[in-house]
């Protein structure tokens, strides 16, 4: 009998907000057994290349993808979608990721005045550490409160001083979902509702992302409980959307270790991936003809 595949679509690299080099993600996802990875950083592709080179090395199949953020339901939520098989190398969604990145970086300065002027002494070099080549995000900055021991572990540095609402908190510069699901499709990818479990999304508001264009939804993943994955199973059905699912690993962080492989998801998720992809590609080539 033929050994079952699994899949982790959800990984980040230190090109973001992640621990693993893009090699390191790759080399343990092939320790870990796993057929297929998708290394999918904040507004970043910057780590893509190595993990397909390395990937192809050691006979492990990487996935290009992006993580981007968008204005959620509520006026200070958020949402995340992801994108797969984007066209990482076009100039005109790199010019746009940049954008992003500088975003996150006047966000960055918002944030560390806040801390300071709670009277924790964080510097900009404290925070700098520990972003090795990318966007900059409140983990680096849960990382600095730890190092400093202003909190025991990054858990408890968002939930006193990080998360949405929190003395700290600075909201992302976000697109509207639509505009981002646009902007993934013009980029030849699947956009794709990232744990929509822990941001409480409401059927609702799915509908208007599917008005817009969203292909799937992420139903497994390390956040949700399985007791509601049937939830957004019947969801998914409804409304015609793939299934996809990853760990969102961060690679080790703390005496954790890493959330990559720990859910089994089956190679048969990829497979359809694929198939949509292939039907997408198919429908560019036609609209290409008649212009």
């Amino acid at each position: 009998m033929e050994k079952k595949k699994y899949i982790d679509l959800h990984i980040h690299t230190n090109y973001s907000d992640g621990v693993f080099t893009p090699v390191e993600a790759v080399n343990y996802a092939y320790k870990v057994g796993l057929a297929a990875i998708s290394i999918t950083d904040h507004d970043m592709v910057g780590g893509i290349k190595e993990a397909i080179v390395r990937g192809n090395e050691c006979g492990l199949e990487v996935i290009p993808g992006v993580e981007l953020s968008a204005k959620g339901q509520g006026e200070q939520e958020e949402i995340h979608i992801l994108g797969y098989y984007i066209n990482w190398e076009n100039q005109d969604f790199l010019d746009k990721l940049c954008l992003f990145r500088e975003k996150r970086k006047e966000r960055a300065y918002k944030m560390l005045k806040k801390l300071n002027d709670l009277g924790l002494k964080i510097t900009s070099r404290d925070i700098l550490k520990f972003v090795e080549k990318g966007s900059i995000g409140r983990l680096h900055f849960a990382k600095a409160l730890v190092e400093k021991k202003y909190v025991q572990n990054t858990k408890k540095a968002f939930d006193r001083y990080l998360g949405c609402g929190k003395p700290a908190y600075v909201a992302k510069y976000n697109w509207q979902p639509e505009k981002v699901i646009k902007f993934i499709l013009k980029a030849e990818g699947i956009p794709v509702l990232a744990h929509p479990l822990c941001e409480r999304v409401s059927e609702e508001f799915l509908r208007r992302l599917v008005g817009a264009g969203l292909a799937g939804i992420e139903i497994y993943h390390s956040r949700h409980e399985d007791r509601k994955l049937d939830i957004l199973k019947k969801l998914a059905f409804k409304y015609n959307l793939l299934f996809t699912g990853g760990s969102d690993c961060h690679g080790r962080v703390g005496n954790r270790y890493p959330l990559m492989g720990t859910i089994k998801i089956s190679y048969s998720v990829l497979d359809k991936l694929k198939k949509y992809k292939k039907i997408m590609e198919g429908k560019n080539e036609q609209v290409k003809n008649k212009c």
